[in-house]
């Protein structure tokens, strides 16, 4: 299941079993693809913490609602405090140049309140073929 942004927020999923998509489609040929999901929800691991372990280079596999599936290549991955993704926002998650999935989750230390974990793993793929 996917969230779509809600007047210009990318909320919050609702479980594990849930990602929230902003962007491009997945065969979009411009911009990012943004998907997010949690790294953890109430004890349970979340298929989201993989981007802790994700490597340049490995491939990555996403399939639509239909079953259609889309191949990604890693290409660049980023821990970035909180405070600091906004000013970053452009250069991950902007409309404009090669088309790219973006994939999100937190994680580092907890610090919890409304902020939760002190970072975001940013997990940066291009298209394959």
């Amino acid at each position: 299941m996917r969230r779509k942004v809600k007047d210009g927020v990318l909320p919050v999923p609702d479980g594990i079993g849930e990602a929230t998509w902003w962007g491009a489609e997945l065969a979009g040929t411009e911009g990012a693809t943004v998907l997010a999901g949690h790294v953890d929800w109430k004890g349970a691991k979340g298929p989201f913490a993989e981007l802790w372990q994700a490597q340049n280079g490995r491939e990555v596999t996403i399939a639509d609602s239909a079953g259609k599936e889309f191949k990604f290549r890693i290409k660049q991955i980023e821990t970035v405090r909180k405070e600091e993704l906004p000013t970053r926002a452009v250069e991950f998650f902007g409309p404009r140049g090669p088309h790219r999935l973006v994939l999100v989750t937190c994680g580092g230390t907890w610090i919890g309140g409304q902020q939760g974990y002190e970072a975001n793993r940013v997990v940066i793929a291009e298209p394959v073929g």
